[in-house]
């Protein structure tokens, strides 16, 4: 075999060899990539074990949710705890008409409470009490903290409701956030919470009175009940969580 031969078919085999390892790359990577749905606890009652198919946690009975799962079984978990709100994937919209997640309220301390803007009792006395911690909490500290509003009748509180009440009671500031969830989302919420309600008339629904504080990992860390309730003790526990 003439030398000019020899080198044409070492670079024959370099090509083949090239190509060959390129291909298994490409392969490894499609493999990396693959994604499959799995079904789990929002608040991992159960750690991170994952279903086949959708259903309620036997736990705590709230709807399991899908998780995005790496064929190799490596669940893409968040720097949060098992027991944060953050885990819940529900989407929600705000007053201004965006869509969102709990998890863009990731890095502020939350204080939230479940109201209905047509409530002509309790609920203007639960806005009144939002409004009395706001007043309290040194100004220094407002911009790391986010008060939350909920609604429990999220077919009646639209966006545009919620915009309107938030003007109407001077809460359209950047401090304050009005939700409309789907039934199911608001249900999901309030077993976490241990916020109760029922309809009770088209208009009207009985609930808890309860506010609720969050840190900014989304862990629970104090609930004030009732209303027109000294807030002091509310009041220091969103400044601790701050400090």
């Amino acid at each position: 075999m003439s030398f000019k031969l020899k080198i044409k078919m070492k670079n024959i085999i370099a090509i083949l060899f090239i190509a060959l390892v390129s291909f298994y790359s490409c392969d490894k990577l499609v493999q990396k990539k693959e994604i499959v749905e799995s079904y789990q606890c929002p608040m991992h009652c159960e750690g991170n074990k994952t279903y086949n198919e959708s259903g309620i946690c036997p736990v705590c009975k709230m709807e399991l949710k899908i998780v995005s799962q790496e064929q190799t079984g490596n669940i893409n978990n968040e720097d949060i705890s098992e027991t944060s709100i953050f885990n819940l994937t529900s989407k929600w919209k705000t007053e201004e008409d965006k869509t969102i997640v709990l998890n863009n309220l990731k890095g502020k301390t939350l204080v939230m409470v479940m109201i209905y803007t047509s409530c002509k009792s309790a609920c203007p006395r639960l806005v009144a009490d939002m409004r009395n911690i706001e007043k309290k909490i040194p100004k220094y500290l407002q911009n790391k903290i986010q008060y939350v509003m909920i609604s429990i009748d999220p077919e009646t509180d639209t966006p545009k409701k919620l915009k309107a009440f938030a003007i109407e009671n001077q809460m359209d500031g950047k401090q304050w956030t009005f939700l409309q969830g789907s039934i199911n989302s608001v249900r999901e919420f309030a077993n976490v919470l241990a916020v109760k309600y029922k309809q009770i008339s088209p208009m009207d629904f009985s609930h808890s009175n309860i506010i609720s504080v969050f840190d900014s990992q989304g862990e629970l860390v104090h609930q004030q009940e009732g209303l027109g309730v000294d807030n002091n003790l509310t009041i220091e526990k969103i400044i601790a969580t701050i400090k």
